[in-house]
């Protein structure tokens, strides 16, 4: 599928179209400008789903959400993050951990994600996946990006509409 053709509202329709309870975890750190994008669209998603959605702030250590993770008995876990593709910045994608070698997180993580997805699959037996966002900016700072907080509001939009 070429670049045009990536239609992250389609793609996340289709990952979420048999959830039940979902975790929406964001990752990054809130001192490094975009890549805070995951957090901030946590935050966003705040009053705006069901109760058969979990939202974790998780910053820079998404491991101290694994029991709160796990005792949920979520059927489907987003993990959203920032990430350095081959794409614009505020363009994002949806990857399986599996693939977290060919996509690695801009976020310096404790526990690398791949370990903690494996982790929280096998604990939970949900379905995991990561949607990763093009930071334009990863200075040190506080704010997202004009592109980056376009795709953020976007993605929300998105996950109110689609999550249970």
């Amino acid at each position: 599928m070429s670049k045009e053709e990536y239609n992250i509202q389609e793609e996340l329709k289709k990952w979420l179209s048999k959830a039940e309870r979902v975790v929406v975890a964001g990752i990054g750190n809130p001192m490094r400008m975009d890549d805070f994008v995951g957090v901030k669209i946590v935050q966003d998603l705040r009053k705006k789903v069901s109760d058969m959605v979990l939202l974790i702030e998780c910053e820079t250590v998404p491991e101290s959400s694994i029991q709160e993770i796990v005792d949920f008995h979520p059927t489907h876990v987003l993990l959203v993050d920032a990430a350095i593709l081959d794409l614009k910045p505020g363009e994002a994608r949806i990857t399986d951990c599996g693939q977290l070698t060919n996509f690695p997180s801009i976020s310096t993580h404790d526990l690398p994600l791949r370990i903690f997805c494996e982790y929280i699959s096998k604990m939970t037996g949900a379905r995991i996946v990561l949607l990763l966002i093009v930071p334009e900016k990863t200075d040190f700072g506080e704010g997202l990006s004009t592109e980056v907080k376009a795709a953020a509001d976007d993605i929300v939009k998105v996950l109110v509409k689609t999550l249970p």
